[in-house]
């Protein structure tokens, strides 16, 4: 991997991290990550991928900005996974669907949202 693609995606991470943090931080004040902020990071992150498609953009750098580095690090897909371990751990199978549910169908709606309100804004 090149030197400039490794720093990209450096880069991104941080800023996603950053902003991951944030988020935590506005809303959700608890010791750890709860089942609200995992969702609405999943979200805002499939929302900001959604826009991204739509633009087409071909500049690999950017693509490892954005998409590898920022919204991966945005992203919280290992956080996602441990809330369900949990839920299984409490044997709280409805909520555990409920959560699983909820979260996929909001990201990727979200994600088609971003996508063609996107799209018909530059058309």
């Amino acid at each position: 991997m090149e030197v400039d693609s490794v720093i990209n995606i450096l880069a991104g991470s941080t800023l996603g991290l950053i902003v991951r943090i944030f988020i935590k931080y506005i809303f959700g004040k608890e010791k750890i990550f709860t089942s609200n902020t995992i969702l609405i990071v999943n979200v805002l992150a499939s929302l900001f991928l959604g826009i991204f498609v739509s633009l087409n953009i071909t500049n690999k750098n950017l693509i490892l900005f954005f998409c590898v580095g920022f919204l991966g690090c945005l992203s919280t897909f290992s956080s996602f996974i441990y809330q369900l371990f949990l839920l299984i751990q409490e044997r709280k199978y409805f909520k555990l669907l409920l959560y699983y549910t909820e979260v996929f169908v909001l990201s990727f709606s979200f994600f088609c949202f971003g996508y063609f309100i996107t799209s018909l804004w530059i058309s």
